[in-house]
């Protein structure tokens, strides 16, 4: 049987754009069909060169149609340029942002999980403030969100306010100022995000244009760990002045450090790579201070920085007032003064590279 445009059309519905959370025919990125009974061509257009989602779309197109007609020539074109509606609503969110006012813009990023990144980002954020710095800290690690633990606003409710017809997001100031927004705000914290990735990208994309941020120096976006959609939309909606890698230094946890600098340093995304924190680089007994023991192995995420031309920000080692702190809600900047030393050498070195 000859599939019609009619029948190919509602096929591709089910298919989402992660950037604007449309199906790609009510976005317009459909730009032509034709079909008889052995061909099926599709050419869907983007707005913008390069489009980091366009290849990922194409593949999902060809799947969905081989599977519904697999006795059919599939052919599916990428253009690109201006024409599609998708642009007009992204473009009057960006008109109305609430970034214009934001300095510097700090990815801080792990090419995995439980490497502490949110702890460090935290307690660089309190480093720069403490420093005399104007901070803001977007909590963008939308199905694990920290910050709000981290700080101890994990009851706050952000009230909205009215401009224009446009609600703007007033986000918690926590440790004597530092703006915070997290998704763990809106939701209870028993809830599990099951959210495609149109749902999160677009709550994300609210929380990166719609909170009143003000004025400030250095916006800190604590990033999901590991490389997917809900980096290429940061990239999209922010522009990142320098990313921070957070590792520890066993080999696994270095392996995917390497797929994250990567990720930065690819053509179509082409951000600084400011420097490599190695976290849990050692552990010293209280009641044996000159000791170390290397329970994660010995300088790996070092040697990685030294090969790839990376510099090594500083190394943190295990010290438990760090983990106290953040099960308390107090980052350990503020308690110990030796994470503070170490934590303030590390901020200012990436002050340093962004002047």
């Amino acid at each position: 049987m000859k599939p019609s445009k009619e029948d190919i059309s509602a096929l591709l519905k089910g298919v989402a754009h992660p950037e604007t959370g449309s199906d790609i025919v009510s976005g317009g990125f459909v730009d032509e069909i034709s079909a008889d009974e052995e061909k099926i061509t599709v050419s869907l257009r983007f707005r913008k060169a390069r489009d980091p989602f366009a290849a990922k779309i194409r593949d999902r197109v060809e799947q969905i149609l081989a599977e519904r007609w697999p006795e059919a020539r599939i052919t599916v074109f990428i253009r690109e340029g201006e024409g599609n509606k998708a642009k007009d609503a992204i473009e009057r969110m960006h008109e109305k942002t609430t970034t214009r006012g934001i300095g510097k813009i700090i990815a801080v990023a792990s090419g995995k999980g439980g490497v502490g990144k949110s702890t460090v980002t935290a307690n660089l954020a309190v480093s720069l403030r403490n420093a005399g710095y104007r901070v803001g800290v977007l909590d963008a690690d939308i199905y694990g969100p920290s910050q709000a633990k981290m700080f101890g606003c994990e009851d706050y409710v952000p009230d909205a306010v009215s401009e224009n017809g446009t609600d703007y997001i007033i986000p918690a100031e926590v440790a004597g100022g530092i703006k915070l927004i997290s998704i763990a705000m809106f939701i209870r914290p028993t809830d599990a995000l099951l959210w495609r990735g149109t749902l999160a990208n677009s709550a994300l994309r609210q929380l990166i244009h719609q909170t009143r941020w003000g004025d400030i120096d250095f916006l800190l976006v604590d990033l999901p760990p590991g490389t997917g959609d809900i980096h290429l939309s940061i990239i999209q909606e922010l522009h990142i002045d320098g990313a921070v890698i957070v590792s520890t230094p066993q080999q696994i946890a270095v392996a995917d450090v390497v797929r994250g600098v990567e990720m930065f340093r690819n053509e179509n995304v082409n951000i600084p790579v400011l420097g490599i924190v190695e976290n849990m680089a050692w552990f010293t007994p209280r009641e044996l201070p000159g000791s170390r023991y290397y329970v994660f192995g010995r300088g790996g995420a070092a040697r990685y920085a030294a090969e790839a031309g990376v510099e090594l920000l500083g190394e943190i080692p295990l010290i438990q007032s760090i983990m106290e702190g953040s099960d308390e809600g107090r980052p350990a900047v503020t308690t110990d003064a030796e994470v503070e030393e170490r934590y303030r050498d590390i901020a200012m070195k990436i002050v340093d590279k962004l002047r």
